[in-house]
């Protein structure tokens, strides 16, 4: 039989952030599995290193490395992993961290305070254009005492440094095997994480066995897991179907969505429905030519029509967005509605020639066509259906795989193309302060020092997150003037998978990052 199953909504303390939780893929007392789980998922690995990624890489990373802190299943906050950690002073400015006792690597070597302080540095010496070395934009300095004490000294307050902690880009790595100053290119992961990587093929397959010499707060209940990675949801579902894999976890096709929960050919399966905030939205590169006039920017805002891209593209397994910090969180707004209501060409007419600007204007989309889904096909076909039906503009479309399209907008090849973003933590700040200043996740300079030295250091000097709203709302205020990114939709999550495996709905944590470990499956109907 199938089952679809409503996971309630659980609002965190600290950001009022949207969950799946409750009942979905139900409890099981089984003990674990001595078959591996097979999960799968159209996101691949960018990289095996973690100071390289800031991207869907951390999928993996989380499941084979270890941060100081992390988010156990159901947390707000996050709570010890690697370490008990805590701010050692009232300012927010020294962050102190004691490692359990005994921690190794994998591979048998110890994990002490100065493996800590490697990892962090190394991030930073390496400097990877749009890395993870954005995060750690209010860090001075990693201090260590003996072999268990880590302080971090901060160069400013900032009350979301824990939440940048427990992201999988602060993986703590083993420094016998990842060099000081490049990039681990061969292959191979050292972590101390849940498990260990046993076997890796680029995009296609990861298998992961226990690490026997993980400490840690995960409770594992599964021997071991393999993930397939797959280029369309189509071939993934068909293969959950088949019984070829037990769950998928991201890129689920707003069809296949559809036709699960109607039941046609999901015998045996269940599907998990909960609030999710992933976003998607499109990226303006100010250098060039036409994306760079701010008119043409909001001219395209105002034709943009996000209602018809959720229900004809989405089948309505999206919500339209109006801001960059999705529903669910505080400091969430309505500010692109608010400034152009719903779409008109006739506004966007009188944008252009208030800036003496003369339609049609050209323009290239640029989308990649293996990291969200295979919607983003159709959905930029209908950006491109709307914005040339306008009379205003015309619409090339471009695309490549996701290891190439990155390196393209990295690299500012890209006059307009559009991102989709799965938070590092669920906080406001993490929707706003990537995507600006000199050097950010984009790679694509966003000058604002309204928001870059005033309102984010305001917000991070407060501990209670919901008390910061208002510079959160008039950060987006300003970025709604700018129209540098424009919001576009707001994603639900959605588990598929045989009702023989139970714990999926403890699985996702803050970021939607799946923990393999509360996966098992039942040892009797």
């Amino acid at each position: 039989m199938f089952r679809r199953l409503l996971a309630p909504r659980t609002l965190a303390v600290t950001a009022s952030t949207a969950l799946v939780a409750g009942c979905g893929l139900l409890e099981s007392g089984a003990s674990a599995d001595e078959d591996p789980l097979v999960v799968g998922t159209t996101s691949a690995p960018s990289t095996l290193d973690p100071a390289a990624s800031w991207d869907g890489s951390w999928e993996l990373f989380r499941n084979v490395y270890q941060t100081l802190v992390a988010f156990p299943s159901g947390a707000a906050r996050p709570e010890a992993d690697a370490a008990a950690c805590s701010f050692a002073d009232s300012g927010n400015r020294v962050y102190h961290c004691r490692l359990r006792a005994g921690l190794r690597f994998s591979d048998g070597d110890p994990l002490d305070a100065a493996a800590v302080k490697y990892s962090i540095d190394r991030i930073r010496a390496i400097g990877v254009k749009g890395g993870p070395n954005g995060l750690l934009g209010s860090l001075d300095r990693v201090e260590t005492r003996g072999g268990r004490d880590v302080t971090f000294r901060l160069r400013k307050p900032d009350a979301t440094f824990p939440f940048v902690l427990a992201t999988p880009a602060m993986s703590i790595v083993d420094p016998a095997e990842y060099p000081a100053r490049k990039l681990r290119t061969d292959g191979r992961v050292t972590g101390s994480g849940p498990y260990a990587l046993e076997a890796y093929t680029d995009g296609k397959e990861a298998r992961l066995v226990r690490n026997s010499h993980y400490k840690g707060f995960a409770d594992r209940k599964n021997s071991a897991v393999t993930i397939r990675y797959f280029q369309r949801s189509s071939e993934m579902v068909a293969a959950l179907k088949a019984k070829k894999i037990d769950v998928t976890f991201r890129g689920l096709a707003a069809e296949d969505v559809v036709d699960l929960q109607g039941g046609r050919g999901a015998e045996g399966l269940q599907l998990v429905e909960g609030a999710g905030t992933e976003i998607s939205y499109l990226v303006f590169n100010p250098k060039d030519p036409w994306a760079g006039k701010r008119a043409v920017r909001r001219a395209i805002a105002q034709v943009v029509d996000r209602g018809a891209i959720a229900h004809e593209v989405y089948k309505d397994t999206v919500e339209p967005l109006y801001s960059m910090v999705p529903r669910g969180l505080a400091g969430h707004t309505t500010d692109f509605f608010d400034d152009f209501g719903n779409p008109s060409a006739a506004k966007a007419a009188g944008i252009l020639a208030a800036a003496h600007i003369t339609a049609p204007v050209p323009l290239t989309l640029w989308y990649t066509t293996d990291r969200y889904g295979s919607a983003t096909e159709p959905e930029f076909a209908a950006l491109k259906e709307q914005l040339e039906a306008s009379g205003l503009f015309t619409v090339t479309l471009k695309s490549r795989p996701w290891k190439t399209y990155e390196q393209g907008y990295r690299a500012g090849e890209y006059p307009v193309f559009g991102r989709g973003w799965f938070p590092d933590f669920p906080d406001a700040d993490n929707f706003i302060a990537p995507f600006v200043g000199e050097e950010n996740a984009l790679n694509t300079p966003y000058e604002s020092p309204e928001i870059t030295d005033e309102l984010l250091p305001q917000a991070r000097g407060a501990r209670d997150r919901g008390a910061v709203v208002r510079q959160f709302e008039q950060a987006q205020r300003i970025m709604a003037d700018d129209a540098r990114l424009l919001p576009l939709w707001q994603g639900k999550q959605y588990i598929a998978a045989s009702e023989e495996v139970s714990g999926g709905e403890r699985a996702l944590d803050p970021s939607a990052i799946m923990m393999m470990w509360e996966l098992r499956r039942k040892t009797s109907w």
